[in-house]
């Protein structure tokens, strides 16, 4: 049987995709009916589901939060975080490249960059509130004399925000860390509004909203069919390969490095991520060896309708080099009319895909057990 079109025909009309049905994956998708209820045994899939309904409760917390800053006059901005707690900070860095006139830098580290100082607005976000690098951070913070508001859902972080008498934004407990995006990013972007920092988001969050319950109902829902489902019909290809992700840098870059932890984390599979243009100028002269793996690959292509004309043209020259290698290349394309919804729509789309991969593996999405004994063997070395 003649397998589906690859979606790099979407190049002409990024609204019109279509999908013809695969009895391949029609074969799996009655099994993925059968085992998602044996499988996630934590409930991922509901938490994808109610991810729109997150997105709002984000901006409700944020815009009910009193914040008590003395100082305004800020010249950079510092995100303290790990993991899931660091690409919401990502994702608002990303957002911002053209508006914000106050640099903002995202720190996944122990130690924070010599430049903080007391005009340094500095997020520590930690969604268990006790991830030790990041309370590493927030006690150099504090001694810098930086202004600092705390985001968790509680832990050691809320307890030192109660102590130092610090700005805290709780957020609710129960998710890993990595379900707790529309928290982790939309409240920062909708504090440094009301900081006076930059514009308000309230005009997008409801075509998000729209944005991301549109896809649900009538394209990532898995009683939808691979010929209607674009999460599925990727997963599928994505089956026993090894992914390349790419986008452009400018806006969408958080949106490559949250699909690659995804497919980590849901998928435990690995992936690697590069962005238009720089990718130009190195990685693209690496797609020459070894050959012999390049049938094992597959290359994902994400893309936006107001990206950079160069950029674009970039991606279509780029994969029909990586074509003529032999390599598969796939296209998805953003959806909405605002910047936010298009970001968000991308996102939403990748954590299907990590979830009806993990399904195809045979896997429970939600357990990171890998991370979960790194940190057990980290205390014992304390």
């Amino acid at each position: 049987m003649k397998r589906p079109p690859s979606l790099a025909n979407t190049r002409k009309s990024p609204s019109a995709i279509t999908f013809r049905h695969d009895f391949q994956w029609l074969g799996k998708c009655s099994i993925l009916s059968y085992t998602i209820k044996k499988l996630d045994k934590s409930n991922m899939l509901n938490l994808l589901l109610d991810f729109p309904l997150q997105c709002k409760q984000a901006y409700d917390i944020a815009k009910a939060n009193k914040l008590l800053l003395g100082k305004k006059d800020f010249t950079k901005i510092v995100f303290a975080g790990l993991g899931g707690s660091a690409i919401g900070a990502d994702l608002a860095r990303s957002y911002l490249y053209f508006e914000s006139k106050i640099p903002i830098c995202v720190s996944r580290e122990y130690d924070l960059p010599a430049y903080v100082d007391d005009s340094t607005l500095v997020f520590i976000s930690s969604y268990s509130g006790n991830t030790e690098e990041t309370l590493s951070a927030y006690q150099q913070a504090k001694e810098k004399g930086a202004s600092l508001i705390l985001i968790s859902s509680g832990g050691a972080l809320k307890e030192y925000a109660k102590n130092d008498k610090l700005p805290f934004i709780e957020i609710p407990q129960g998710l890993p860390p990595r379900c707790a995006l529309g928290y982790l990013s939309i409240i920062p972007l909708a504090v440094l509004n009301k900081l006076g920092l930059v514009s308000d988001i309230a005009p997008y969050i409801v075509e998000t909203v729209e944005v991301l319950e549109e896809l649900k109902n009538k394209t990532l829902n898995p009683r939808i069919g691979q010929k209607d489902n674009i999460a599925k019909y990727i997963a599928d290809k994505l089956f026993n390969k090894f992914v390349v992700i790419y986008s452009s840098s400018i806006h969408f870059d958080a949106v490559v490095t949250r699909l690659r932890g995804q497919l980590n984390e849901n998928s435990k599979s690995l992936a690697s991520t590069h962005v238009f243009p720089e990718m130009n100028h190195n990685e693209i002269v690496g797609w020459q060896n070894p050959k012999k793996l390049f049938k094992n690959f597959v290359v994902l292509m994400l893309r936006d309708k107001d990206m950079h004309r160069r950029v674009a043209k970039r991606m279509d020259i780029t994969a029909d080099i990586l074509k003529d290698e032999g390599v598969s290349v796939l296209e998805i394309w953003s959806r909405g009319r605002n910047l936010l919804s298009r970001i968000f729509s991308l996102i939403y789309i990748g954590d299907f895909i990590s979830f009806y991969l993990a399904m195809l593996y045979g896997i429970d999405p939600t357990p990171v057990d890998r991370v979960t004994y790194l940190k057990k063997k980290l205390a014992e070395g304390n």
